[in-house]
This record gives structure tokens, C-alpha cells and sequence, in this order.
């Protein structure tokens, strides 16, 4: 479990035997072999480390899932450590469990913020709600507008300079994890539904056969 607080801004070293290299300083520092760490976003179980960085191990459906596949050598990655119970929890509950990729389609400056929106895919967009949280390649974020095709969030400075968003631009991909408790509420609704839909069913075909 992370907060979406980044520690650190590491580099993409390669995919290669099924593990990821990244170049850090800090995130590492007091890391086990096994332990978890945030890379943009991804939970990823750590595999090696020195004081140069780490691997981790990686498998197909991550790729699948997520932008890594993409990245050039040299790329900005957010890091983040699992957090402690200790912790404060500065953002908000993030798994590191990514459910898509999205891509910058428009920033503009607004006062001393940068407005960000993202298009995504509508099995995405369905759970992101205004004023909610979202995780954008591992970064919290509040979501400041929902459209049909696409979402924006707010961007302060400080969160530019302190994470690789600022090397980002329109066209740029980001993967994108929803809010957990959205995730069991959408969840809940549909079994809701299934539920309804079924017994509507039933009652039907009672009603056909004479019951």
C-alpha cells in the first residue's frame, strides 16, 4: 500500500528476463529483497539492489497494463516506498495496482496551476469522480472535472518540479489507478444489478409458464 507521495524521481535503466532496472538514491536505501516499491505507479517486488538503484521483477499482464513497455532508457520514474503504519498519509490509499494507461490531451496554466486533462477509457472514467482522488503515474492527485472522453486534474508547482510530470507533454502517456473504495463501490452496484436483472428474469419466466 502506498500514498501516492512521491519520495524520488529515478531513471529507466531496461526490461530485460523479466525485470525492470531503475536508477535511484533513496528508495533503496533501506530496502529488503521482496519489499515493495512504487514505480510510477506500479507495485513492483524488489529483486536486487545496491546503492545505485534497483530490480524488480515484472511480469507480461504489467506490461500489458501499463506505459513501461514504452519508455526510453534515461526515462523519469516516481518512486515511492510502501508506507509504514507510522506514515503520514499525505495523499491516499494507492495499491500500486494500475486498472489502465491514459494520455495527455491538453495543459494550460490557470493562476499558478497547471490544468492536466487526461483521456481515458470509459471502464476508467467510470471510476473517477469530481473532487475525488486519483493516482496518476503513482502521483495523488484530485480530480477536478469529469467529461465523457476524459478527466483534468490540478497541478500545483511543487508537484511538477518534484516528480516526472514535469518532463511530461501533451501526448504523453500515464497510468492510472482509480480509488480503491470506488473500485468496491462499482462492484457492489453491479452485483446490485446482476441481482435485479436476474430476479426480473426469474419473474418473467414464472409469469410465462403459468407460476
Amino acid at each position: 500500500m502506498f500514498t501516492g507521495i512521491i519520495e524520488e524521481v529515478g531513471t529507466f535503466g531496461g526490461l530485460s528476463g523479466g525485470n525492470i532496472t531503475i536508477g535511484a538514491k533513496l528508495v533503496q536505501s533501506d530496502a529488503h529483497i521482496g519489499d515493495s516499491i512504487a514505480v510510477n505507479g506500479i507495485c513492483l517486488t524488489v529483486t536486487q539492489f545496491d546503492t545505485h538503484g534497483f530490480r524488480a521483477a515484472i511480469m507480461p499482464e504489467t506490461i500489458r497494463r501499463t506505459s513501461l513497455a514504452g519508455l526510453n532508457a534515461g526515462a523519469p520514474l516516481n518512486l515511492e516506498r510502501a508506507l509504514l503504519p507510522t506514515t503520514r498519509l499525505g495523499g491516499h490509499f494507492v495499491s500500486g495496482h494500475i486498472d489502465g494507461v491514459g494520455k495527455i490531451t491538453e495543459m494550460h496554466e490557470e493562476g499558478n496551476a497547471i490544468l492536466m486533462t487526461v483521456a481515458a477509457g470509459n471502464e476508467i472514467l467510470r471510476g473517477i469522480v469530481e473532487k475525488g482522488s486519483v493516482a496518476l503515474d503513482g502521483i495523488s492527485l484530485t480530480v477536478a472535472r469529469v467529461g465523457t472522453l476524459d478527466f483534468t486534474v490540478s497541478l500545483i508547482p511543487h508537484t511538477r518540479t518534484v516528480t516526472n510530470l514535469g518532463a511530461k507533454h501533451v501526448g504523453s502517456p500515464l497510468n492510472i489507478e482509480t480509488d480503491i473504495l470506488g473500485k468496491y463501490a462499482l462492484k457492489l452496484l453491479d452485483g446490485e444489478n446482476s441481482a435485479e436483472l436476474s430476479a426480473g428474469l426469474t419473474r418473467e419466466f414464472l409469469l410465462q409458464h403459468g407460476f
